[in-house]
């Protein structure tokens, strides 16, 4: 998770963060109902969803009307721009170390 500025916290529960930016999560499976929670965030503009069993990546980008771009990433070459925090990934480097099940 990555917020800017001094972190605002949900007042009953401090371990809450309402202002993130980007948040990203190792799944198997889509985003569902969190990331609909997520999106009433107005300071959430990314969210990536890194797969655990392949080099793949889903990558939601929130754009200026409010709608939600998608795009899919696959293989060590595909690199992801996080434009909301200046970042470019490349799932390569992110799956260095990985080992995967033979399918």
């Amino acid at each position: 998770m990555v917020f800017c500025g001094r972190p605002k916290l949900l007042d009953s529960q401090k371990d809450m963060l309402t202002d993130a930016t980007l948040i990203a999560k190792v799944r198997n499976h889509d985003p569902g109902e969190k990331f609909r929670c997520y999106r009433g965030l107005p300071s959430f503009t990314e969210y990536l969803v890194l797969a655990q069993d392949a080099i793949r990546a889903k990558h939601h980008v929130r754009q200026d009307d409010g709608s939600w771009l998608f795009r899919e990433f696959n293989g060590p070459e595909a690199t992801i721009e996080l434009k909301s925090i200046g970042c470019t990934l490349h799932l390569g480097d992110l799956y260095a170390h990985a080992e995967f099940e033979a399918a």
